[in-house]
């Protein structure tokens, strides 16, 4: 399968370009907005393209061609405003996937954020960032696409052990962001995950165990 990996710059994006990458079961296409991106993207054995989410369906979908899934895995970052917010995590991931049914691309793969479809769960703290996140993924289900919408606890650096726990509603916890690639590449083929949404933490259960148990 040939994977289109949108943020993949991120932290977990550069995670999945990499593991993707080595993974014989898998070609990766990157994402990126600079010259200097792609060429790193490039170092770690992916195809690459410059898209801007900012800019019209019709340039994701020509990045996005001769792909047969998409992860987004992009965000504005946590250092812009709620303007940025609203025009990556929303309609950044609504354009991606307006072009991927453009594309014919059926495989679509969502990070979101813990309880995200919960709003007297969200961090009010963040709340633009949570109300992005739950309009993507509605829009994301209301969609023809065979998606799976992820949303990670807490992110982390740390080493990934493999190992997750995953449910409908998990109400805290934390994950690192090596583990979220890793799941995200475990779902990609894993029809138990097809048309479904779940939260994800650290836990005790391998991860492909844990997604044909969900």
């Amino acid at each position: 399968m040939k994977v289109f990996v949108v943020g993949a710059n991120g932290k977990i994006g550069h995670h999945l370009v990499r593991l993707l990458a080595d993974d014989n079961q898998h070609v990766v296409k990157a994402m990126v907005r600079k010259d200097e991106q792609l060429r790193e993207m490039q170092k770690l054995g992916a195809e690459a393209a410059i898209v801007n989410l900012e800019g019209g369906v019709d340039q994701i979908a020509e990045g996005a061609r001769g792909c047969d899934a998409i992860v987004f895995t992009a965000g504005s970052g946590g250092h812009t405003g709620a303007d940025k917010t609203l025009l990556v995590d929303l309609d950044g991931a609504v354009k991606t996937i307006e072009a991927a049914e453009k594309s014919g691309i059926k495989r679509f793969i969502m990070i979101s954020a813990l309880q995200a479809h919960r709003r007297e769960n969200w961090n009010e703290a963040i709340k633009p960032y949570y109300v992005a996140k739950h309009y993507a993924d509605k829009m994301l289900e209301q969609s023809s696409l065979t998606y799976t919408i992820i949303r990670p606890g807490g992110l982390v650096d740390k080493t990934g052990t493999g190992k997750i726990t995953i449910a409908e509603d998990i109400i805290e916890g934390a994950v690192p962001r090596e583990d979220v690639a890793k799941t995200i590449i475990a779902c990609l083929t894993e029809g138990n995950t097809y048309y479904r949404a779940f939260d994800l933490v650290s836990g005790d259960i391998p991860i492909a165990e844990a997604l044909k148990m969900f």
